[in-house]
């Protein structure tokens, strides 16, 4: 079964957003165009408590984009983004969501980030999409959304690892660091990850 997954297509990621993604909503008529071309379309939404530990207004004396340590592990600090029943973290108006057949919401613990669409950054604990997406059948994922270079890019990857054959749709996602996202794709290359444009669909 071909599977689009639709990562994070949120308010707050588009241009006037806390967090926005250069020309991110330049995805938004290309994923439109593409939903028609799958057997199922599976949404993500970042979905953050006010208190979470990723947001730099949690820890006074931080900025933005500084790092931290939680855990002994290293914890990015952003602005408050895509909180919970805001106007930021609800998808992209002109985003048609017609076809989607479930919206999996992860980052919703407060003590601990997830990029990834699967598991959180520490993999204790899962979303539950990889189990839905075996039971449905679901055997090649097609991935866009924002940011590429962050959530698309760690839900792909443990895609792959939890067996699945993966693609990643480039016109229809936006990096956060264009630059940085160079090294990723190679990353995605090297590991057998097929990079597509939207009309190789």
């Amino acid at each position: 079964m071909k599977t689009l997954i639709i990562v994070d297509a949120q308010n707050d990621f588009m241009p006037g957003g806390s967090l926005p993604v250069p020309d991110g909503d330049k995805i938004v008529p290309v994923i439109n165009r593409i939903q028609n071309k799958f057997d199922l379309v599976v949404a993500t939404q970042d979905w953050h408590p006010q208190n979470h530990i990723s947001f730099a207004s949690n820890h006074p004396g931080k900025l933005t984009f500084d790092e931290i340590k939680v855990e002994g592990k290293p914890q990015t600090l952003w602005p408050d983004h895509c909180v919970q029943n805001t106007d930021g973290a609800l998808f992209h108006p002109n985003l048609q969501t017609e076809r989607w057949e479930v919206i999996f919401r992860k980052g919703t613990d407060p003590k601990i980030d997830s990029y990834s669409a699967f598991y959180d950054n520490d993999h204790l604990k899962s979303t539950g999409l990889a189990g839905y997406l075996k039971e449905k059948g679901a055997s090649q994922l097609f991935f866009c959304g924002l940011a590429a270079d962050i959530c698309v890019y760690y839900s792909i990857y443990d895609a792959f690892k939890e067996g699945f054959a993966c693609f990643f749709i480039e016109d229809a996602s936006q990096a956060l660091n264009i630059d940085g996202f160079e090294e990723i794709k190679k990353k995605m290359a090297h590991l057998g990850i097929q990079i597509i444009s939207s009309e190789e669909i």
